[in-house]
């Protein structure tokens, strides 16, 4: 299964991005196709953080546009939000010391081990942070 992290869920809702048509089709793709993929509760949150920032994005989206764009995705029957497991603070520490993870890089910590905890197959991602957690499988979908 494919989860997909934040910055392409931002690239696909925000049409001022200039990956815009590029996310915008690869979440689509998921979005209509016949096999389950997932989106992070983490990254949920961090994408209506970022599109309704007004120091990100001239103007923001509304918190009440962004909630619809997350409805709307939740609507894809593939979809899975997924979650932390009850294993999760073994799981988390064991991440954040092998690959020397502290401040802000814990987010992506979190998200990768949520990830690995459902068995996700590979995450989509422009985020080369990732690269610290080589259990993960990561792929940019917006370049070729």
């Amino acid at each position: 299964m494919i989860a997909v992290d934040t910055n392409v869920l931002v690239h696909a809702h925000r049409k001022d991005s200039v990956w815009h048509d590029a996310a915008k089709s690869c979440v689509r793709g998921l979005a209509e196709g016949t096999e389950p993929w997932a989106i992070p509760w983490p990254c949920v949150h961090e994408f209506l953080a970022i599109v309704t920032h007004p120091r990100i994005y001239t103007p923001p989206t509304s918190i009440e546009n962004a909630i619809v764009q997350v409805e709307a995705w939740s609507e894809s029957p593939g979809l899975v939000f997924l979650a932390e497991t009850s294993e999760h603070l073994i799981h988390i520490r064991d991440a954040m010391v092998a690959g020397r993870v502290a401040g802000a890089r814990v987010h992506d910590a979190r998200v990768a081990v949520i990830c690995l905890e459902h068995g996700i197959s590979e995450l989509w991602t422009a985020d080369r942070d990732f690269g610290r957690f080589p259990q993960l499988k990561i792929r940019n979908p917006l370049i070729g």
